[in-house]
């Protein structure tokens, strides 16, 4: 069994993270329930040039590093990886990042899980000369079985996969949208997401 899990919201508390900066930044009091955008621009209702900061601020690899992890994450990874499914985090942060990113899931626990850089937002003007090591066209040749995501802007790179179970982590900015078929279900931890997944017969 192939498991998609992406990275922020879903494993790291990051929107609770810029809920903290923004306000360090501009003296901008946004609780996390607040953030009812996935675009954190229109949710911080901020300029583009301090939006940039902002983004340049929050990738620097000491705050990369000191992202919370979401409760319960590394404990169903690991059980997931013990039953031999290849688990795959799939991030829409810059290749910029990578090695920070990567650090923090040795850190947490997740060191047997992939990573990957997919452009998934097309946000890479905010760190220059970056690349990511996953094109979009390599990642349409993946295959997977179920996927933990939290951004409606991503269900888009799941519709080549019509029996995929998206499992929708429960975030203020979600709680609003539609979902595109009767495969994707909210899940609001991760004991449901495992509970989701133990149906399924082991490979």
């Amino acid at each position: 069994m192939n498991i998609y899990v992406d990275f922020d919201d879903c494993l790291c508390e990051t929107a609770r993270y810029f809920s903290v900066l923004v306000k360090k930044l501009f003296g901008m009091d946004v609780a996390y329930e607040q953030i009812r955008y996935f675009n954190l621009q229109k949710s911080f209702s901020l300029p583009d040039e301090e939006y940039e900061y902002m983004m340049i601020e929050a990738h620097k690899p000491e705050a990369l590093l000191s992202f919370a992890e979401t409760p319960g994450a590394a404990g169903v990874v690991n059980e997931w990886i013990d039953r031999g499914y290849e688990v795959s985090v799939i991030t829409g942060r810059p290749y910029s990042s990578y090695e920070p990113s990567r650090a923090w899931l040795d850190q947490h626990g997740f060191e047997r899980a992939g990573l990957f850089c997919l452009n998934k937002y097309g946000r890479d003007t905010f760190i220059k000369n970056s690349e990511f090591n996953l094109e979009p066209e390599d990642y349409y040749k993946m295959h997977f079985d179920y996927a933990v995501e939290d951004s409606p802007d991503a269900f888009q790179f799941f519709r080549h996969l019509p029996e995929l179970k998206v499992m929708v982590f429960d975030r203020p900015w979600n709680r609003e949208c539609g979902f595109p078929t009767d495969g994707y279900t909210r899940c609001y931890d991760w004991e449901t997401i495992k509970r989701m997944v133990d149906q399924e017969k082991p490979v």
